[in-house]
């Protein structure tokens, strides 16, 4: 028999690469492209900064050390790092950065409440905050339900914990208390004394403070005026009346 021709197979020719290299080239370049005219475009920039709740401290003055700009880069730096920047001001409890493409970040501060006040040596009015910060009171005003604070030095480590207390105590408890003052004792280096609108003469201790002042509400709304001592153990002195005093005068003036 006649032998079958047996027909060549063709090897299969590698497939040129050459134009998907080019199409992913010229990808790259449109996509580079797009990114330089982006970046150098307003999309790209700050064009608004906004803050809200703060009023010891100026927006000025808080987009100074924020480090923002308006035509900043918008993705130079990311809400955590002014967060982190705006927290270290002693008077901000909390910061909350929202940002918003394109171009807006609006920036929400919760400052410590004032929970006291104080006098200066120049006469001028300092708010004290929750953590002990002291703030001076631009515009002179000053909520009568915040007592005064008096008698106490800047080193005193009583009254950062002082102010720390007052800020647990409900206004409604401490509304009446008009100064506060130091007065340490062995037993109690946090002895205070207080002086109410109602006359009333307070002695307690920072550290029984706000297990006190519900008691201590009841009894200047329960009794006259007098002295109060509110530390481990209670008690209640009302001040003579006037013409007992005025009686015991005239009899030792007479001997």
């Amino acid at each position: 028999m006649p032998k079958a021709n047996v027909p060549i197979l063709k090897e299969p020719k590698p497939k040129k690469k050459s134009s998907r290299k080019v199409a992913v080239v010229l990808f790259l370049l449109v996509l580079i492209l797009l990114c330089v005219l982006f970046f150098r475009s307003s999309l790209s920039k700050i064009s608004e900064i906004a803050f809200e709740g703060n009023l010891y401290q100026s927006d000025q003055e808080l987009l100074e050390i924020s480090g923002l700009k308006a035509g900043a880069p918008f993705f130079g730096t990311s809400a955590s790092k002014i967060e982190d920047k705006l927290t270290k001001v002693p008077s901000i409890e909390e910061v909350t950065v929202d940002k918003s493409f394109p171009g807006s970040i609006k920036i929400t501060v919760r400052e410590y409440p004032v929970v006291a006040y104080e006098l200066s040596a120049e006469g001028s009015l300092n708010g004290l905050l929750a953590n002990g910060t002291k703030i001076n009171l631009k515009n002179g005003s000053m909520p009568i339900e915040k007592p005064i604070l008096t008698g106490w030095s800047g080193d005193d480590p009583n009254l950062a914990k002082l102010c720390a207390t007052l800020a647990k105590i409900p206004d409604s408890l401490i509304s009446e208390i008009s100064e506060i003052t130091p007065s340490p004792s062995v037993s109690y280096p946090d002895r205070i004394k207080m002086y109410t609108r109602s006359h009333f003469e307070i002695i307690s201790a920072i550290s029984v403070l706000p297990d006190k002042a519900e008691y201590m509400n009841l009894i200047m709304d329960s009794q006259d005026p007098g002295t109060l001592t509110l530390l481990e153990a209670d008690s209640y002195l009302p001040y003579a009346p006037s013409g007992e005093e005025t009686e015991g005068e005239n009899d030792t003036t007479h001997e």
